[in-house]
């Protein structure tokens, strides 16, 4: 299963903003500001057109942690989609079950979330479910096992939880999505056009 195993503060650096992909958010903001490289804090080059999309682009992979691969099968499946492009690709990363337990508030981050997911603690309609990238419907239900409830960092997660996601309804360890998610329910600042017109170029 591929994935980014690198340092995740030096990609929030390298797009400037804070992308939730650690849980201490003061550590991160120290160091915002520096990009990354020997030579980050000097740059003051002008950014053009495709730089500016380049880097929005690379912004919704780091933020939902997934590879260009992926992105692209995505964008394929969501300009067939009648609605606009870019909400329907946005509506797509949303129903990403690693996302929606990241969404539920049952871990602190995407990544968590996936490692939860493929380490088989959550069910889908009660069946035993170990592929982050799937996908859920409405009417899913979605629960953990009773050995991933007992993992201390969710235990405390579900304790304290006040997570609200308009498209998902939630009751402690269970949880059941209620429509699809829109370009309002997500709460990040995207600019959905820009990769668009990355790859309609």
């Amino acid at each position: 299963m591929a994935r980014y195993t690198g340092p995740k503060n030096k990609l929030a650096r390298k797009i400037g903003e804070d992308l939730g992909l650690k849980t201490n958010a003061l550590k991160v903001a120290r160091r915002l500001t520096i990009k990354p490289g020997q030579h980050g804090a000097k740059s003051k080059r002008k950014t053009s057109d495709y730089g500016v999309q380049l880097m929005e682009k690379q912004k919704i992979k780091y933020l939902y942690g997934i590879l260009e691969k992926q992105l692209r099968k995505l964008y394929i499946e969501a300009s067939k989609n009648p609605t606009a492009t870019g909400s329907a690709l946005l509506s797509l990363l949303e129903r990403r079950l690693d996302n929606v337990i990241y969404r539920l508030g049952w871990t602190g981050t995407r990544a968590a979330a996936r490692q939860f997911v493929s380490h088989a603690h959550v069910r889908i309609n009660g069946k035993k479910m170990d592929v982050p990238s799937y996908s859920v419907k409405v009417n899913d239900v979605i629960s953990l096992t009773s050995k991933g409830s007992k993992v201390p960092l969710v235990s405390q997660a579900i304790k304290e939880n006040s997570t609200e996601s308009g498209w998902l309804e939630q009751k402690g360890t269970i949880a059941k999505v209620s429509r699809l998610p829109e370009r309002t329910d997500i709460s990040e600042v995207i600019e959905e056009q820009l990769i668009v017109e990355y790859y309609s170029r």
